[in-house]
């Protein structure tokens, strides 16, 4: 897969994740494009730089963030479900693929599996729900590292998400075809069952539109599922992540009225 990474310049873990990733031997025709401002409001940099026209996808190395500071490693969607605090605009979210984060998030997995012994800290894998800017065209995700600065300089930590990022150069499509591309709807923001699913099942989530972004609309599952690169093929919802009984009614009645099907999440095998 041809792809660039981007970061900010002065992003304590982006440097770090950029400087492990450029010691691993990596292709030189892939782009590191600096950016000069915070890659959350970054808007439209892809029309910007020629050195993207042939990518076909973008990886954000940043910071992660977080009120309690959990060392945590995060991949996920950037946009926004409704407004624009951090970047992007209000509705809008960025294009993605399904199968592009099944594939980094499991490959995220295994290169912490194989090096988590020997962190100093216990560091918590995680998906989070589509959120943040910038918005782009290119399809795109972000992988982070935190949640603080102790976190953010961690060499270790950093070689973790820079191999992941490393392992799109050697992305066989043939796992793809086993690959349910969907959408997550509902659950809260570090989404633990679409986490496990996206590990354990057939299933490749793109967007997750989490249970504080509802109640769901028309435009926000067409937003979803048209910024999502495969043709979904079914919506996971976190039925007890959605609300009371009414806005759960709803989350249905919307999904039945697009045509498609959809699965609670407690029905996969995770």
């Amino acid at each position: 897969m041809r792809f660039a990474i981007a970061y900010y310049k002065d992003n304590i873990a982006g440097k770090n994740i950029v400087e492990r990733f450029k010691k691993l031997g990596f292709n030189p025709q892939v782009p590191i494009i600096e950016l000069k401002k915070e890659t959350i409001y970054s808007e439209g940099f892809d029309k910007k730089y020629p050195e993207l026209k042939n990518v076909d996808f973008i990886v954000f190395a940043s910071t992660h963030k977080s009120e309690k500071k959990f060392p945590s490693l995060c991949l996920h969607a950037p946009g926004n479900w409704r407004g624009n605090d951090l970047g992007g605009q209000a509705g809008k979210v960025c294009n993605t693929s399904a199968y592009v984060l099944k594939y980094l998030f499991k490959e995220f997995e295994k290169n912490f599996n194989k090096t988590k012994k020997e962190l100093n800290e216990e560091y918590n894998l995680t998906l989070e729900v589509t959120h943040h800017g910038p918005l782009i065209d290119m399809p795109c995700c972000f992988i982070e590292l935190g949640s603080n600065e102790k976190q953010w300089t961690d060499k270790k930590a950093a070689d973790i998400v820079a191999k992941t990022i490393l392992s799109l150069q050697d992305l066989d499509k043939k796992k793809f075809e086993e690959w349910i591309p969907c959408i997550g709807i509902g659950g809260p923001h570090y989404a633990p069952n679409f986490t496990k699913i996206q590990l354990n099942s057939n299933y490749a989530i793109g967007h997750i539109i989490p249970e504080y972004g509802l109640p769901l609309s028309d435009v926000m599952l067409k937003e979803a599922e048209e910024k999502t690169l495969e043709q979904v093929k079914e919506i996971l919802v976190d039925w007890k992540g959605c609300g009371k009984s009414e806005q759960r009614q709803q989350v249905v009645d919307i999904i039945k009225k697009s045509g498609l099907k959809y699965t609670r999440t407690k029905a996969v095998e995770k």
